[in-house]
């Protein structure tokens, strides 16, 4: 199937890629299989993310799936029915991961991509997908069975924002979910230039990491309504396998260590 994406939106391809190499290859950290299933449904050439990203990149794409796949799962423990709300979806394959098979689960992007997502994933049972940007306030009002709690998550999204910006999308969110949990992921400023380089090698001219998060507390002074529940780095768990070899282990410790990548798992 042959997709038309303009410079933003192909930054959907890398995660996609990414989880589909790495559950191909080394699947003890993330088996992916409908990743790998759309891989190969769609005509698009990937070799520009075979040379330009690298096996670290791909861990780190898998690992934020794999953090992302665990929180939410701990919290449809204690929410069975609880509505989780996936927010710049893009091509992501969560709820295939973790559908318990009573939540209910709501895709929200762009009117270009949910198009291109309807091509490629037509929308399960207890799913619905919601063409807005993320900005508009009227998203919220189309997420339904919020009785058992609203829980969201923002992976490889907000950090493409200025940090005015994402004040306002917390404040949204307090204003509209209230008691909802949200969890995403930031970078600190050596990655946002190391990010944005990897960025211009791949072509993607226009689209930049504009933010960088190192330390949740300077959140908690934007909206009295937010409360950090918890920061981590992206690694923080996640077994080094043998097989990735000793230079691999080494930098997922380093990143741990210095905080580089990290995950907030906040309320508003």
């Amino acid at each position: 199937m042959n997709i038309d994406l303009n410079a933003i939106e192909e930054t959907l391809m890398g995660p996609l890629w990414s989880r589909a190499k790495l559950s191909r290859e080394h699947n003890s950290l993330l088996n992916d299989i409908k990743a790998i299933e759309l891989i190969e449904q769609i005509d698009y050439d990937f070799s520009t993310f075979d040379r330009e990203l690298s096996f670290e990149s791909g861990l780190v794409y898998a690992a934020r799936a794999k953090q992302f796949d665990d929180k939410i799962k701990a919290y449809i423990m204690e929410h069975p029915n609880a509505s989780i709300v996936n927010i710049g979806a893009g091509l992501d394959t969560t709820f295939y991961r973790i559908d318990n098979g009573t939540i209910h689960w709501y895709d929200l992007d762009l009117p270009n991509v949910i198009a291109i997502r309807k091509q490629l994933l037509q929308e399960p049972d207890r799913t619905t997908y919601i063409s807005k940007s993320l900005f508009d306030k009227s998203w919220c009002k189309e997420v339904k069975h919020t009785e058992d709690g609203v829980f969201m998550i923002a992976g490889g999204v907000l950090m493409y924002f200025k940090e005015e910006q994402v004040k306002q999308f917390l404040s949204l969110l307090a204003d509209n979910l209230s008691g909802g949990e949200i969890i995403f992921d930031s970078t600190s400023k050596l990655s946002v230039v190391l990010s944005n380089l990897t960025l211009w090698r791949m072509g993607m001219e226009g689209v930049n990491v504009k933010w960088a998060l190192k330390d949740a507390n300077e959140i908690k002074k934007w909206d009295a309504r937010i409360k950090v529940m918890e920061q981590f780095s992206y690694f923080r768990g996640i077994p080094r396998d043998p097989a990735w070899g000793e230079e691999i282990k080494t930098w997922m410790d380093l990143i741990d260590e210095i905080k580089i990548l990290n995950i907030f798992h906040v309320s508003v």
